[in-house]
């Protein structure tokens, strides 16, 4: 396909067995069934699917097709794809090409081989995977073939969700059952699917492949263990929003073109604030494909930065001392009749409706904070969360001077206007007036209202959008619960009696839960000390943000919409454990490894110079300065008792007990790795740079 010459909006779907294929290939009768479970939510007529499985397999086979795979999401937060080929011998010495509706609706990896946290011993090795008819089939393509990829569900034998999409789905489910009570209140009984929506905007590092491949680091944790701070760094801020690498920019054309095949609604793509740092950002799309699309992103990313040389790193903090890297998850909810839910319009205080689903998320943020910083945790995210260009670890909601105006009149009785928008002009008469929004932005927010929309700014990077999401449906659901049941008993069904409930509703909300909202500087220790005055938690690591999922209310949230059972809620807590041990203890390897058999043996090296050219000035009689030798030989010795300290922690790390090998994780390795790391920095910026074995942040974050 030659990209130079065909219109990207003929690229956009190319490789998608969308509606648009559907309706020409399927029979009118199923297409119609198929468009009622998509848009309406419809149950699936599973005796469609011999049809559409042969409808498929021929637009797949004309696209050069040889095989199908089941694409699924499992708790390795990672995707995961059993590939079969269409080709069964025919008896005759021949084959031919097969693709059952069986085929189509369910697959059969391995149950057990995945994380499961208790739901499947190893024994236990059947699992399902369920053809998801919401999210379309699309293809693959790789130098050598093509691949009909089938986004699918993944459960256990016993029906339980062992991956990230199945939650999602039925969280989704969930709030539309309470929204659509909402909406009955408000004599809007149409019954369209209301729908949880999101827009994911990542971040990411590129660097040249030779660099990270020369960087162990990298190359098994994703981030770097060691590295002294640049001469230059971001502090000039010249990166953000500057002139895109050529290198670069063709990487992104390439990736966005590979993304628009796939039917991913690319919009945004520009540097971010360090260098080497970039972001690309899509248009809303509905939640569930939204999370399967970003998990297609980030596949894309890698394999295209492969083409030219680089490597994409999604790591939270690859680099210490700059910026990490988000994945600020725009969310909202609506349907086809009533468009976006969260839209306030001109006039938010003459619009009840929203302000009503408004103060639904509020009270849900609040009462469910701990729970949101529990599914944003990881041992990646730790290291940016809190830091200059994040979030920090206590969750609030920003809703900026309008929104905050008209709650606090609903606070003191009643909202009787809102500040309008207004015109900015700036004193050139050849630049035009603006439209200028009625409140400014706030980037410290780690939950903020943008217009019509709240972006959940503290998901990391690396992580998969699905736990956010679920968590984001779920409360929200709850929240309409509460609110649809108060309003239906007061009004008793009189719509004349909705306002003033509605009222006082709307005022018990933001006195019972106002505190979460934050409008100022969330990077300031004042606000930390405001935060705790108003009750607000402040869980810094994972090890303390985990154990909201073991509450009580947790488990009756999530058990009481029928998104995660208890067991199924307990699984998940004990596999994001384990997955932070696992990862600092492949850093912790890593960083005696790297200690002991490159930089001890280049700081060495150096050493021994220094030693040889001190005895070569002194049997010639000159005079010499031993200051940098001293200085070496009591920097090679702290590094030593520092890697030996970090060596006999180690052996104290493992346990029965994963809290409390989690904790002795959090607490006592990382402060070793960063002593290790502190004394090999200072090295770095003394031994000789044709000694030292590492290329350094200068050259990885500059050179594209």
């Amino acid at each position: 396909m030659n990209f130079q010459e065909i219109p990207t909006g003929d690229l956009f779907n190319a490789n998608v067995f969308s509606t648009k294929v559907m309706k020409k290939r399927l029979p009118k009768e199923i297409y119609k069934r198929l468009i009622r479970t998509i848009e309406e939510g419809e149950k699936l007529d599973c005796s469609t699917a011999d049809v559409v499985a042969s409808a498929i397999k021929d637009w797949a086979i004309e696209k050069g097709a040889t095989h199908y795979a089941h694409v699924f999401y499992p708790l390795t937060g990672s995707t995961a794809e059993k590939h079969d080929s269409f080709l069964t011998p025919d008896g005759d010495g021949g084959a031919i090409a097969e693709f059952s509706g069986s085929q189509l609706i369910q697959g059969e990896p391995d149950g057990s081989s995945f994380p499961t946290g208790g739901i499947r011993a190893t024994f236990e090795a059947r699992g399902y995977t369920i053809w998801d008819v919401t999210s379309s089939a699309y293809i693959l393509e790789n130098s050598n073939g093509v691949t009909l990829c089938i986004p699918t569900a993944f459960v256990s034998w016993t029906g339980e969700a062992l991956d990230k999409k199945t939650p999602v789905l039925r969280s989704m489910q969930a709030l539309n059952v309470q929204a659509q009570r909402i909406l009955n209140l408000f004599g809007h009984a149409d019954g369209n699917l209301v729908s949880s929506t999101a827009g994911p905007e990542q971040e990411y590092f590129l660097v040249d492949r030779n660099f990270y491949y020369a960087r162990p680091d990298l190359l098994n944790a994703g981030r770097t263990l060691f590295g002294a701070k640049p001469p230059k760094g971001q502090e000039f801020d010249d990166h953000y929003f500057g002139a895109i690498p050529d290198r670069v920019l063709a990487f992104m054309f390439e990736a966005e073109r590979e993304l628009f095949k796939l039917g991913i609604p690319i919009k945004t793509r520009h540097n971010e604030v360090a260098p080497g740092q970039f972001e690309i950002a899509p248009l809303f799309e509905s939640a569930n494909i939204a999370t399967d699309h970003q998990q297609l992103l980030m596949t894309t990313l890698r394999r295209t930065a492969e083409k030219h040389g680089m490597v994409c790193l999604t790591h939270e903090k690859p680099f210490a001392n700059l910026n990490g890297s988000g994945k600020h998850v725009n969310w909202s909810m609506g349907s086809a009749s009533q468009g976006n839910l969260l839209d306030p319009g001109d006039t938010p205080h003459e619009n009840a409706q929203f302000l009503l689903f408004c103060a639904a998320v509020i009270r849900a943020v609040h009462k469910y904070q701990g729970l949101l910083r529990s599914v944003v945790a990881s041992a990646g995210n730790d290291h940016r969360l809190g830091a200059n260009e994040a979030p920090p670890a206590i969750i609030s909601i920003f809703l900026g001077d309008q929104l905050t105006d008209v709650f606090e009149q609903i606070k003191t009785g009643g909202a009787n206007s809102s500040i309008p928008r207004g015109t900015l002009t700036v004193g050139a008469d050849v630049l035009p007036p603006l439209p200028k929004d009625a409140g400014d932005r706030n980037r410290t927010s780690p939950f903020a209202f943008t217009g019509n929309r709240f972006e959940f700014r503290a998901v990391g990077s690396n992580q998969s959008i699905a736990g956010p999401l679920v968590a984001m449906n779920t409360i929200v659901a709850d929240s309409l619960e509460f609110c649809a049941t108060r309003l239906e008993e007061a009004t008793g069904g009189d719509p004349d009696k909705l306002h003033s409930e509605l009222q006082k509703l709307l005022t018990e909300i933001m006195n019972e839960h106002g505190a979460v909202v934050f409008n100022g500087d969330g990077y300031s220790d004042e606000w930390h000390a405001e935060a705790a005055k108003r009750g607000l938690l402040n869980l810094k690591t994972t090890v303390d943000a985990l154990p909201a999922l073991e509450t009580p209310e947790v488990k009756e949230l999530f058990t009481k919409f029928e998104v995660l059972s208890e067991r199924e809620l307990a699984s998940r807590h004990e596999i994001y454990l384990e997955q932070y041990v696992m990862s600092i203890s492949v850093e912790l390897n890593l960083t005696i490894k790297m200690a002991k058999t490159m930089i001890f043996p280049a700081a060495i090296r150096y050493q021994s110079e220094l030693v040889s050219n001190c005895a070569n000035l002194k049997m010639l009689g000159y005079d010499f300065d031993t200051l940098t030798l001293d200085h070496m030989t009591e920097l090679v010795k702290t590094l030593q008792d520092s890697i030996g300290e970090l060596e006999l922690a180690a052996t104290e790390c493992e346990s029965d007990d994963m809290v409390a090998e989690a904790s002795h994780c959090c607490n006592v390795i990382l402060p070793l790795m960063n002593k290790v790391r502190a004394v090999a920095d200072e090295l770095e910026g003394i031994v000789a740079d044709d000694h030292w074995p590492l290329p350094t942040y200068q050259e990885m974050l500059f050179i594209k």
